[in-house]
């Protein structure tokens, strides 16, 4: 395929994604109110713990503007769309590879799916769950010698609880495209595991650098699963690249 082949491709996999993404999210926007307060759970828990651990707190959510109600609705419904349509937009971004590909490359589609919706979806679940604890460690900071109302903006904390959602979804695909590009003979076990100590330090600084809250709670709750599943893929590219090598050695016909 040409540039232009690619740049048409590109335009026309963006585009399809696009309106799976806005059908789904018109789907969501019936059940916004029942979506709303799935999102306000982890502030509900993170108020509950704080009730144990420090009862002097007592946080206030509060939303300011006018426009701020639609602005909300329409970021929580877009938010739910995009992982509603994730196995959509997931395979348009397999198939926007596949062109490059061998034909005898192609069956590895199935198995990139299979992969990668779940991978993303429990991404997206460790993201969603470790929120109160998130919540709770950073409100714990507030002075106790001074009275002190701690109101929370709604909109920001959604906008912070669906940012470490779509993150954490994203972080745990990684590893899917490391096997992938290892499947493609892009990438070798061998050189991935040169780059072990970068990768899992890269990963740290990653964690760190992505997660929007500052509690070091967030960032070792997105680390750890991905340095595992990192581990995870570089010991099945280990494994594919000895399947390949042995398939190299076995003479043709026999």
């Amino acid at each position: 395929m040409s540039l232009g082949d690619h740049l048409r491709e590109l335009r026309y996999r963006l585009i399809v994604s696009v309106i799976a993404i806005t059908v789904t999210s018109l789907l969501a926007a019936i059940f916004y109110d029942q979506l709303y307060q799935v999102m306000l759970r982890p502030y509900l828990l993170a108020r509950q713990m704080l009730a144990d651990s420090n009862p002097n707190l007592d946080p206030t959510t509060v939303i300011t503007g006018v426009t701020t109600p639609l602005i909300l609705a329409m970021k929580v419904c877009v938010v739910a769309g995009l992982v509603l349509a994730s196995p959509f937009w997931l395979y348009q971004v397999w198939a926007f590879i596949v062109p490059a590909l061998l034909a005898k490359e192609k069956r590895y589609a199935l198995g990139f799916l299979s992969a990668a919706i779940p991978l993303f979806l429990l991404g997206v679940l460790i993201g969603y769950y470790i929120m109160p604890q998130g919540i709770s460690v950073m409100l714990a900071f507030t002075p106790s010698s001074v009275p002190v109302l701690n109101l929370i903006d709604v909109e920001g904390f959604l906008e912070l609880t669906m940012k470490l959602m779509i993150i954490f979804g994203l972080g745990f695909l990684i590893p899917v495209v490391v096997v992938g590009l290892n499947l493609v003979g892009v990438l070798k076990a061998t050189q991935l595991a040169k780059v072990r100590t970068y990768v899992i330090f890269g990963i740290f600084v990653f964690g760190a650098a992505a997660t929007p809250s500052t509690d070091p709670f967030s960032m070792l709750a997105l680390s750890i699963p991905m340095t595992l599943l990192y581990l995870g893929a570089e010991l099945v590219c280990k494994v594919h690249d000895k399947r390949k090598a042995k398939a190299a050695l076995v003479p043709a016909g026999a």
